[in-house]
């Protein structure tokens, strides 16, 4: 059983936030680890390049559609969610305190992945609600 590559994907505005996500989060993880900033500054970004990277694949090797066992772009858009609420508090306090320039980097990098994320969660969920999967299988009242 060979896997199907989904050759437009990372073509795709989709494929290229998550891209644009890992990319960013990696960036984030080495300001934030070069400028020697505290732990968790370094271990959200790190963990959020690995998460969307792994969503990148996810997609792109079309594992959605032979793992259905997970309603997958729910818990894309659920991770874009949550991550943007972590990134939005622990990026501002690293702007914030800025102690040094390299945390300050890491800050703006993560305040721009925060943006991402919520795009990212809005085209999730309108390409969830525009295919019409909710509500097909309802009775009429």
């Amino acid at each position: 059983m060979a896997l199907a590559m989904d050759g437009a994907f990372p073509r795709s505005p989709r494929g290229a936030l998550k891209l644009a996500r890992a990319l960013l989060a990696a960036v984030a993880f080495c300001c934030f680890v070069g400028s020697r900033s505290p732990g968790a500054y370094g271990a959200l970004a790190l963990a959020e390049a690995v998460i969307a990277a792994l969503f990148f694949l996810l997609y792109w090797l079309r594992l959605d559609r032979r793992l259905g066992g997970l309603r997958w772009a729910l818990a894309d858009v659920f991770n874009s969610v949550v991550a943007a609420l972590f990134l939005l508090v622990v990026c501002l306090f690293a702007v914030i305190i800025k102690s040094n320039n390299g945390t300050l980097a890491g800050g703006v990098f993560g305040l721009v992945l925060f943006v991402l994320c919520v795009v990212d969660a809005v085209v999730v969920f309108q390409k969830i609600s525009l295919d019409g999967t909710r509500g097909r299988n309802t009775p009429a009242k």
